[in-house]
């Protein structure tokens, strides 16, 4: 029996599962403590499979569009939180000041790697460039959104000063991403026949930080501060911006000239923020506070954008194949240009 569209995919249902569970079942005491080191250390090996997967070559191939890149880094770090204190007299009233706050820290994330990868791929657009733009948004990101929650929101960390949740950013998310690309070269092949498998680590990872959070949240009353009519009012704001970045980069797209291949990478790329990259910073950026509250509006965002650029995806995929060329050498050129730069 086929399954229906209307029906989340497995991992969205998995997700709400979890915080049915946290919510149930929150872990206390010992299995907190627990659960805690079990999440840090998969974290540390999620960032260590993504350094081990992603290719040099095809780092290389897409680094040197740099206006692409510039505009995705654009978008995702000044569009968002532009729009985020742009949107404050929508969403203050709606959802009050905690999950606003949610709001701005979700507008100051990286991208997302995985997904911004194989949504571009689906669409058919600028792969090496999708590749290359997802990756070092996630790397830069974590330096840049210390200093923007510092910025906009006022945190240091528990008191720490911004270089400091840097440092400790980098030891849980950067070294581990450095060791996996040394490591490549050893075990790259092993990852990529097992690529199947290892997403799994992946998603794990994030079910195993949500189910943290979430636990953390509700002993400390995160569904009596959260009732249903916020709850609807994070779903709309998540909504609205999400609709209002991916209308500016593909209004930005068009305007500056980029082919529509480079439009689709900047759309996917420039408007989706990194929940796997998002929790673990929250963990160190906001140490000592309950984040439930906090991580609400992007684990709502971070559903919202999978669904939607899903279909937007599948709906660019579905445009006319470009008409073959039957001059041999102009098309040897033509594919050597692609390898070589990641555009056309």
């Amino acid at each position: 029996m086929a399954r229906s569209r209307l029906l989340p995919d497995n991992f969205t249902l998995t997700l709400i599962a979890v915080v049915a569970i946290a919510t149930l079942l929150p872990a206390k005491g010992q299995v907190a403590v627990a659960f805690s080191w079990i999440t840090n250390i998969a974290i540390s090996l999620l960032f260590f499979l993504h350094g081990a997967k992603l290719s040099r070559n095809a780092v290389i191939a897409g680094a040197g569009h740099w206006r692409l890149h510039l505009l995705i880094f654009i978008c995702t770090f000044g569009l968002f939180p532009l729009l985020g204190l742009a949107l404050k007299p929508v969403l203050m009233p709606m959802v009050g000041p905690e999950l606003y706050a949610g709001f701005l820290y979700l507008c100051v994330l990286p991208a997302t790697v995985q997904s911004a990868i194989a949504f571009t791929s689906l669409a058919r657009g600028n792969i090496p460039a999708a590749i290359c733009s997802a990756a070092a948004s996630s790397l830069v990101g974590i330096f840049i959104t210390p200093v923007l929650v510092a910025l906009l929101m006022g945190v240091h960390s528990d008191g720490s000063s911004t270089i400091e949740a840097i440092r400790k950013i980098s030891i849980q998310l950067l070294l581990p991403f450095i060791a996996g690309q040394i490591a490549r070269r050893w075990i790259g092949d092993w990852v990529h026949r097992n690529k199947g498998w290892l997403k799994n680590v992946d998603q794990g990872s994030i079910l195993l930080v949500v189910y943290t959070a979430f636990s953390s949240a509700v002993i400390g009353g995160l569904w009596l501060q959260v009732p249903a009519l916020k709850l609807l009012g994070v779903i709309f704001g998540c909504s609205l911006l999400l609709a209002l970045a991916l209308l500016v980069a593909h209004l930005l797209g068009k305007w500056l000239g980029f082919n529509l291949e480079d439009r689709i990478t900047i759309l996917f790329c420039g408007s989706k923020k990194s929940l796997a990259t998002g929790v673990p910073m929250a963990q160190v950026l906001f140490a000592g506070s309950s984040i439930g509250v906090l991580i609400l509006p992007l684990m709502l965002f971070h559903q919202i954008q999978l669904m939607v650029c899903a279909v937007l995806a599948q709906r660019y995929a579905k445009r006319p194949e470009p008409a073959p060329q039957h001059n041999a050498v102009p098309l040897m050129r033509g594919s050597a240009k692609v390898d070589a730069t990641g555009r056309r």
